[in-house]
């Protein structure tokens, strides 16, 4: 499968804290961007948000505005669902990336990752989905991939659903195995099953919310 970094673009140079706001009023005119990373002196600053250009005057600088800028971003580190996380929560469809070393080094657009996210074994397999909870302290992601594997299970993906300081609920998605089974274990073992009886509901809402995202991109 191919890496999700692979999608990352640099198709227009990020907005540099010196220009116009003029210049970059024509730019979000042009583009669907939600959102544009700007730097200074190749350092990203923040971005700028299309909803906010257009209320600004058009003959100061994107500096002068440096206090609207907004600070998201991801790291090409991160794996898919924490770029995905990103996006819902900074409610943009672009996302500019930066290095360990916070260098700039590009930008996500959500089109790409959602058709990242389509490919994914996590949809794209066929299995059976489990989420489970237990207390926060108790659990261990270890622990869990070791009740599936013990049960002949075989795990497409697994990732933290939900989580506070008292309890964390996990979603993992099994190829193989038998699910009663593997159900049977973590009970043993002192998890809640949350979803025992909703896989097919389950996995159904998370295409419905990556439909949700699809059509977002139309708007």
């Amino acid at each position: 499968m191919t890496e999700i970094t692979n999608y990352i673009t640099n198709d227009f140079k990020a907005i540099d804290s010196q220009d116009s706001i003029a210049v970059v009023q024509e730019f979000f005119d042009e583009l669907t961007f939600s959102h544009f990373p700007v730097i200074e002196e190749e350092i990203y600053i923040g971005s700028i948000a299309s909803d906010d250009i257009e209320t600004f005057d058009s003959s100061k600088k994107i500096i002068d505005y440096r206090y609207s800028l907004e600070g998201f971003f991801a790291r090409n580190t991160m794996i898919w669902l924490d770029v995905l996380e990103v996006f819902a929560k900074n409610n943009s469809n672009l996302v500019p990336v930066l290095d360990e070393k916070n260098k700039y080094v590009g930008y996500y657009e959500i089109g790409d990752i959602m058709k990242f996210f389509h490919e994914t074994p996590f949809l794209k397999e066929p299995g059976g989905l489990i989420v489970v909870k237990k207390r926060t302290l108790d659990y261990s992601m270890g622990e869990i991939t070791q009740i599936v594997e013990n049960n002949n299970g075989k795990i497409l993906g697994l990732f933290v659903s939900e989580t506070d300081s008292e309890n964390t609920q996990v979603t993992i998605k099994i190829s193989l195995g038998v699910i009663n089974e593997i159900i049977q274990s973590f009970r043993r073992y002192n998890y809640e099953i949350i979803s025992e009886h909703f896989e097919d509901n389950y996995i159904n809402t998370l295409k419905e919310r990556s439909d949700y995202l699809d059509k977002y991109l139309n708007i």
